[in-house]
């Protein structure tokens, strides 16, 4: 019997963040799901990079009370320098297996797009104007200040979660998509990226399991 999975859209914006989480879907025959031992895999040539990620988000996730690794204290240096078979990657998986993990999370860069935002536009996003004449007074700059619009890059990533409880059980549970638009900004980028991720396992109770509490009732 195929799968399915649902889509769900969530509408994130963090004050002050980089980062937004565009959408995600989880498998819909899994209410939560937790985790003996998460590996943490940041793919990027950036080895540093890949370092910032991997330990923030390892750390935050061990915050939340979640055993997690990065793959850079688990990969052998050499792992990444090469293409991998499928066998050899079967063969990575009964390691992690062995070793006593029974999850992955995995995250990637997987596009880009350049955008371009009229700066006052947003100054006058919730306002309606009452007349054509509000409205052109307010926008007129547009003819010949040039610095009217502003050209931004956004970075698309993608996280994913794997269970490799079992042979059986190895499949995909949550992948979340999340837009940076700061990534020149290495440290903030990383720290809106994490903050984003580990709202949106929490919201799905996926690894970070908050326990609802009884409310005390009075007879």
């Amino acid at each position: 019997m195929k799968i399915l999975y649902t889509y769900i859209m969530i509408p994130l914006i963090l004050s002050c963040s980089s980062s937004e989480l565009v959408e995600n879907w989880k498998n819909p025959e899994i209410d939560t799901f937790e985790a003996q031992k998460v590996l943490v895999v940041g793919i990027t040539s950036d080895v540093k990079g890949r370092n910032i990620f991997e330990k923030k988000l390892t750390t935050s996730l061990q915050k939340n009370g979640v055993l997690a690794i990065k793959s850079l204290d688990f990969f052998d240096n050499s792992f990444t320098t090469s293409p991998k078979s499928g066998k050899e990657l079967l063969a990575m998986e009964s390691k992690l297996i062995a070793a006593g993990f029974d999850a992955i999370l995995i995250s990637k860069i997987v596009g880009e797009e350049d955008r371009v935002s009229v700066v006052q536009a947003y100054k006058n996003m919730d306002k309606t104007f009452g007349s054509f004449r509000e409205d052109y007074y307010k926008n007129q700059r547009i003819y010949y200040e040039d610095n009217y619009y502003e050209n931004y890059t956004v970075y698309l990533a993608e996280t994913s979660l794997y269970c490799i409880c079992s042979e059986k059980d190895r499949e995909l549970i949550w992948k979340g998509s999340i837009e940076i638009t700061e990534p020149d900004n290495v440290a903030k980028a990383v720290g809106d990226y994490v903050k984003v991720l580990i709202w949106g396992l929490r919201e799905q109770q996926l690894l970070i399991i908050e326990e609802k509490q009884d409310e005390d009732i009075d007879l």
